[in-house]
C-alpha cells in the first residue's frame, strides 16, 4: 500500500521533514516514490513552514494512497492557510 508520510531529515535538534509518497513496507527515511512537499517546524523569518504540492497529493489520493495522521493534519492546516 502507498502511504503519504513524513521522512525526517536535518541535523540533530533541527528537524526537517519531507512529505513523501512511499510503500508502507519501506523504512521511514528509506526509499520513497515521490516527494510531495516539506514541513519545517523550526522555520524562522521569511522561511516557509509548510509547502505541499496539492495537485500531486490529490493524484496520489485518487490512486489509493493513505495519509498518515500527521500529514492529514498538516494538509488540513495548509488548506486553511491558503
Amino acid at each position: 500500500m502507498v502511504v503519504i508520510r513524513l521522512a525526517r531529515g536535518g541535523a540533530k535538534k533541527r528537524p526537517f521533514y519531507n512529505i513523501v509518497a512511499a510503500d508502507s513496507r519501506n523504512r521511514r527515511d528509506g526509499r520513497f516514490i515521490e516527494r510531495v512537499g516539506y514541513y519545517n517546524p523550526v522555520a524562522s523569518g521569511a522561511e516557509k513552514n509548510l509547502v505541499v504540492n496539492a495537485e500531486r497529493l490529490a493524484y496520489w489520493e485518487q490512486n489509493g494512497a493513505q495519509l498518515s495522521p500527521t500529514v492529514a493534519r498538516l494538509v488540513k492546516q495548509a488548506a486553511k492557510a491558503a
